[in-house]
């Protein structure tokens, strides 16, 4: 698939469907990102904590959300970063995840506005009660047509 940053439509909205996040996520991540701390993978440790069971990361859960919204690749576009990431609610082992994703805004990329531009999707995450527990801005750079 091939849409270019003339092809972008700001309100445009797509959604995801929805993945349960499991133990096996949490110690894969914990594995790959060396963060062993005990709020994610020690159960007895965090059955104290403030939220009385282990928590996911919350760059697990933005991973995740990245994914769910990744559906047609689309040959034009790159990730260009994240902005105002917010982990607002935890997400625990068992929880369900969907992902919301809408076009809030487009603009020029400055280093090359002949060739490129900016689209902004803001992200939202809700666990299966319909509670936020992410949300932030994936830019998109891609290219424009010749």
């Amino acid at each position: 698939m091939k849409l270019y940053f003339e092809e972008y439509e700001v309100n445009t909205i797509q959604a995801s469907m929805g993945r349960t996040i499991t133990e096996t996520d949490i110690v894969i991540h914990a594995g790959q990102t060396g963060d062993f701390y005990p709020h994610h993978i020690d159960a007895e440790w965090s059955k104290n904590n403030v939220f009385g069971q282990r928590v996911a990361y919350g760059t697990l859960i933005l991973s995740v959300a990245a994914g769910q919204l990744a559906r047609e690749m689309n040959e034009v576009a790159f990730s260009y970063g994240y902005d105002k990431v917010r982990f607002i609610s935890p997400v625990f082992i068992g929880d369900t995840i969907t992902s919301k994703g809408e076009i809030v805004g487009k603009r020029e990329y400055a280093k090359r506005t002949e060739d490129f531009g900016l689209v902004d999707e803001q992200v939202t995450v809700t666990n299966q009660r319909g509670e936020t527990v992410i949300a932030f801005i994936h830019i998109y750079m891609v290219e424009k047509k010749k």
